[in-house]
């Protein structure tokens, strides 16, 4: 059973998925579902300075970026972990 549901950015689903294998889009979804529905707290590590508030789940290269609000984690990126911290600031601002 599932304490928190999962809302994605819109530019989550229309640019980072499409870009992803099949393979990745799977473990992504099967990390996401696994474990931020049930504890984010405990899976997603905190991030600092300017995505204070913001926190970070690893799977394998890449990032999920995501914020805890009430019950509801809202995926903000998934990146490969060599550019998705360049590219958040965007959509930080457009969020």
């Amino acid at each position: 059973m599932s304490a928190f549901k999962i809302a994605y950015h819109h530019q989550v689903v229309s640019l980072d998925l499409p870009k992803l294998s099949s393979e990745w889009k799977a473990k992504i979804k099967r990390a996401v579902e696994e474990r931020l529905t049930i504890h984010p707290d405990l899976y997603g590590r905190p991030l600092r300075r300017s995505l204070k508030g913001y926190r970070k789940l690893r799977v394998g290269d890449y990032r999920v970026i995501f914020k805890i609000e009430k019950n509801t984690v809202k995926i903000l990126i998934i990146e490969h972990r060599s550019v998705v911290y360049s590219r958040i600031d965007k959509r930080v601002k457009s969020n």
